[in-house]
């Protein structure tokens, strides 16, 4: 069976584009947001002119980091945990200064790095 593309998955989901941008909205607060889109500096363009593949990888990593972590700075802590980097400010200030899905992206790969490190438990 052929793979959905993005437009049917955004039709199926949320039933057209501007719903899913207006799902999007909801996470545009300065909990989870980091303003990088060009409305955000004062310009023309906003969410409706992103692909719907972006679109949905974005909704799908916000809904994940909300659901898990509840903020960036929740997920900027796990990040500095898993690390065992929690005193190292200057590092969470960079931290702080990426958007969600980078930094969700790495908080995966810095957590399957810190398990694959652990030793495994005796039987």
């Amino acid at each position: 069976m052929a793979r959905k593309g993005p437009l049917a998955i955004v039709n199926e989901r949320f039933g057209e584009k501007s719903k899913l941008v207006e799902a999007l909205k909801q996470f545009m607060n300065d909990d989870l947001w980091v303003g990088r889109i060009s409305s955000d500096r004062g310009g023309s363009k906003g969410l409706e002119h992103v692909s719907n593949a972006k679109l949905i990888r974005l909704h799908t990593t916000l809904s994940e980091v909300k659901e898990k972590f509840g903020t960036r700075a929740k997920l900027v802590d796990a990040v500095l945990d898993t690390e065992k980097r929690t005193k190292d400010a200057g590092y969470r200030k960079r931290l702080e200064a990426w958007p969600v899905p980078r930094l969700y992206d790495h908080y995966k790969a810095v957590a399957k790095r810190a398990k694959a490190a652990a030793p495994a438990p005796k039987a």
